[in-house]
């Protein structure tokens, strides 16, 4: 399968993010870079696009976060211990990330005009903190997606995507590089 990436832009045309997406081992592995939030990432999916690893890095070579989940909701981190609070979470969300609505639209087999709520593992790359959020997606046309914060009084959120689920435009100053 081949890999596909993008770059974001932020209104001044400097670069704020970065993705490629590549098939390694039996799924798909998306390595991320982000000038505004100052770190890198990882997310390994399954074959349909759920996920299983996690890793976040700021200062160091080793992760500063590393979750995974078995694939049935249950999360843990890198030490062993089970996150309960996560439990049932399908996708990630990396707060102020245009890759992270990706995920849903990879995975969701939604028809335009039809939603769907999702329990997101929304991740705070400033302080590491992963926090369960409740997510309702909506496939406005073939193209272009709305995301609700169902928990939380948030602005909703509309892009348009690619041919891989990949946000052309983002609401919040994202461009994307042509």
């Amino acid at each position: 399968m081949d890999p596909f990436g993008a770059e974001w832009l932020d209104p001044a045309g400097a670069i704020r993010e970065t993705i490629a997406v590549s098939w390694d081992n039996g799924g798909w592995t998306a390595e991320g870079s982000s000038t505004s939030l100052e770190c890198q990432y990882v997310v390994r999916f399954s074959p349909t696009w759920q996920i299983r690893q996690f890793l976040l890095f700021r200062d160091f070579d080793e992760p500063d976060l590393w979750i995974a989940t078995d694939g049935h909701g249950r999360w843990g981190e890198m030490n062993g211990a089970h996150r309960t609070d996560l439990d049932g979470c399908s996708d990630i969300a990396i707060n102020g990330s245009a890759f992270s609505p990706t995920m849903p639209v990879r995975r969701l087999p939604l028809r335009v005009g039809d939603s769907a709520e999702v329990r997101t593992a929304e991740v705070d790359t400033e302080l590491l903190l992963v926090l369960p959020v409740h997510e309702r997606y909506t496939r406005l046309s073939d193209r272009r997606w709305r995301k609700e914060t169902v928990t939380a009084a948030a602005e909703p959120l509309e892009w348009e995507v690619d041919e891989h689920g990949l946000a052309r435009t983002l609401d919040g100053g994202f461009l994307r590089r042509p």
